[in-house]
Parts: structure tokens; C-alpha cells; sequence
């Protein structure tokens, strides 16, 4: 059986209850609380996809559009795949379908994604992962107030045009700006 990508702009409780064993799975630190997440699709600023086999979820992502700046970029604040599935391949078939519907339903030009910085075999390994699927690591280090870790952009330009630009700080304008947004009240 294929596997298949399911997405929704808007909060679905029976959607959110196949995505959130996953999602707890993978972040069970420093992960969204689940009325944030419900408050982000209702007001349209992410979007819930779950890669699926039959009845089975094998991973899930919350992304939404960056604002705020000349490039429409995707960014991913969670994706995952099931710890069993890990090393088949499997995240990378769903991002290429993520990337496919991004490009379809919003053009953009590039995915942007932050992941958490340091020098631990663990940080060099997801460093690693993104730039097996092609994107780029920038080289600032971007510490938040909220949060204890730091942070660095990482893009993947879908469009030659794409330019970083800088170090890297532009990127977290977009990444500070849909935080705000998924956050405010």
C-alpha cells in the first residue's frame, strides 16, 4: 500500500488525535501546547499534514507561510516520522511531498526550517539530515528570550532566484514573525 500525504488548513480533532502520538513522540520537550496549534489553523496561519499508510500514521508536520518579507517561503515548525520508521527513508518521501504541495497549492520559493544549534553528535546529526535533503545551514545562531536552546536557519531554495543573503538573520525575521502569530492571543 502507498503511502499518501493528508493535509488540512483548518483544526480537525480526529486529524490532530492520528498527528499528536507522533508529535508528542518526537518533541516531548519544547513542543507546541495542542490549543496553540488549534489556534494556529483556525486562524489560517499553519497547516496539519500526516503521511499515512492505510490507517496507520507514520509522521506529521505543522508548517505554515512565512510573512512579512519579499519571499514566500514554507516553514516547518514540527515534522516527524514514527521512531520505528526512522532511517527507511520515510521522512524524506514526506518532505518531497511537502515540498510538491507547497510548490502546487502556494509557489514558493523555498522551505525554511530552524533546528536547534550545538556541537553534540546529536546536533551534527539533524545538521546532516537537512543537508541530505538539500538545505542549506546558515551560520547564525539565533538565541530566543522564551526558550533555553539556540537556533539556526536552515533553507532549501526551490527557486534559483532564492538568495540567504546574509548569515542567516533575515531567515528568523520570517521565523520570528510566525511565532508571534501562532502565539498571540
Amino acid at each position: 500500500m502507498d503511502m499518501q500525504m493528508l493535509t488540512t488548513g483548518e483544526w480537525k480533532e480526529d486529524a490532530w488525535r492520528r498527528a499528536e502520538p507522533v508529535y508528542r513522540e518526537a518533541f516531548p520537550h519544547g513542543a507546541k501546547p495542542e490549543g496553540i496549534v488549534k489556534r494556529m489553523l483556525d486562524r489560517g496561519i499553519g497547516s496539519l499534514h500526516l503521511l499515512v499508510q492505510g490507517e496507520n500514521t507514520l509522521g506529521m508536520a505543522v508548517m505554515g507561510l512565512a510573512a512579512g518579507g519579499p519571499d514566500k517561503l514554507l516553514i516547518i515548525d514540527y515534522l516527524a516520522v514514527r521512531t520505528d520508521l526512522r532511517g527507511q527513508g520515510i521522512g524524506r518521501r514526506f518532505l518531497n511531498m511537502i515540498e510538491e504541495w507547497a510548490v502546487r497549492e502556494h509557489r514558493v520559493s523555498g522551505i525554511l526550517i530552524e533546528v536547534e544549534a550545538g556541537d553534540t553528535p546529536e546536533h551534527e546529526a539533524r545538521y546532516h539530515y537537512w543537508e541530505k535533503c538539500g538545505f542549506i545551514r546558515t551560520s547564525y545562531v539565533h538565541s530566543y528570550i522564551w526558550v533555553p536552546e539556540p537556533y539556526s536557519a536552515m533553507l532549501l531554495p526551490l527557486d534559483s532566484s532564492l538568495n540567504i543573503g546574509d548569515d542567516g538573520r533575515r531567515l528568523f525575521r520570517y521565523i520570528e514573525n510566525f511565532h508571534k502569530r501562532s502565539f498571540r492571543p
